[in-house]
């Protein structure tokens, strides 16, 4: 009885050694897998910065040149139409080198970024049928699922503002929200707030929208353009032709969190 008491008791030391040993094993799988997804969009990329716009920092930013994105955007990204202004701003520029012909701004981080605020103190463009906007974008030309975050102003109406994000290409969270002023006029600061489990967009400081469902996860680059739209009456109202137009931009902050 002795021995097989010992060996009983053997056997039961030996079973609980090994359900804990799975357990302990389990629990480190959980860990990392949660660790893994709440990490995508930190790790390897860009630290916190600001750019008060004096001139420009080719390290931070790259200008687009030489190509349109096609289907809505009815414009040519050109380098040219990325300056900087000598009251310290950067400035996008609408323009129209021949008839029926146009040439758009565009300019986007060389870095990728992450969860974080996202800053901008801008004056969008006003006319019908534009976009001028603040955003981070990865997509398939990256490698990467298409996650983006947007701060958008329709040119038709700048009094008020929208705001949208995808997640692995879906979107329509589209939210348009009245700013009480002609965003046009003079300078705001909009501002989004990506963490992995919501996006908060303010004005002035003030908080404005939140979203809590499909939230983002992949890294983007930073990026604000102004570019005249075709076949999106319904949303941009017909374009008109008018050029130039111009989006200012007086800096951009992010910081890392």
């Amino acid at each position: 009885m002795i021995v097989k008491e010992s060996v009983l008791k053997g056997r039961d030391a030996n079973m609980s050694y090994r359900m804990k040993r799975v357990l302990l094993l389990l629990v480190t799988g959980l860990f990392m897998s949660l660790s893994a997804v709440t990490s995508t969009a930190s790790a390897q990329t860009g630290g916190s910065f600001f750019d008060p716009y004096n001139s420009y920092n080719s390290g931070l930013w790259k200008k687009a040149n030489g190509y349109s994105n096609g289907n809505m955007f009815n414009c040519t990204w050109r380098a040219n139409n990325v300056s900087m202004t000598s009251l310290g701003e950067m400035r996008l520029a609408l323009t129209s080198p021949s008839y029926n012909k146009f040439d758009c701004g565009e300019n986007r981080s060389v870095q990728t970024y992450g969860y974080g605020l996202y800053e901008v103190r801008m004056k969008p463009a006003k006319n019908v049928g534009i976009v001028s906007s603040f955003f981070t974008y990865t997509g398939p030309t990256d490698g990467t699922p298409w996650d983006e975050i947007d701060i958008e102003f329709l040119g038709k109406d700048t009094t008020k503002v929208q705001f949208n994000y995808y997640t692995n290409g879906v979107g329509n969270h589209e939210k348009i929200v009245d700013l009480g002023f002609d965003a046009a006029n003079t300078y705001h600061t909009y501002a989004f707030d990506w963490q992995p489990n919501s996006i908060k967009w303010y004005v002035d400081g003030q908080l404005k929208h939140t979203a809590t469902s499909q939230i983002p996860t992949t890294p983007g680059k930073i990026m604000m353009n102004l570019w005249n739209g075709t076949g999106v009456d319904e949303w941009l109202g017909s374009y008109n032709g008018v050029t130039p137009l111009y989006a200012h931009y007086d800096w951009v902050r992010y910081t890392k969190k």
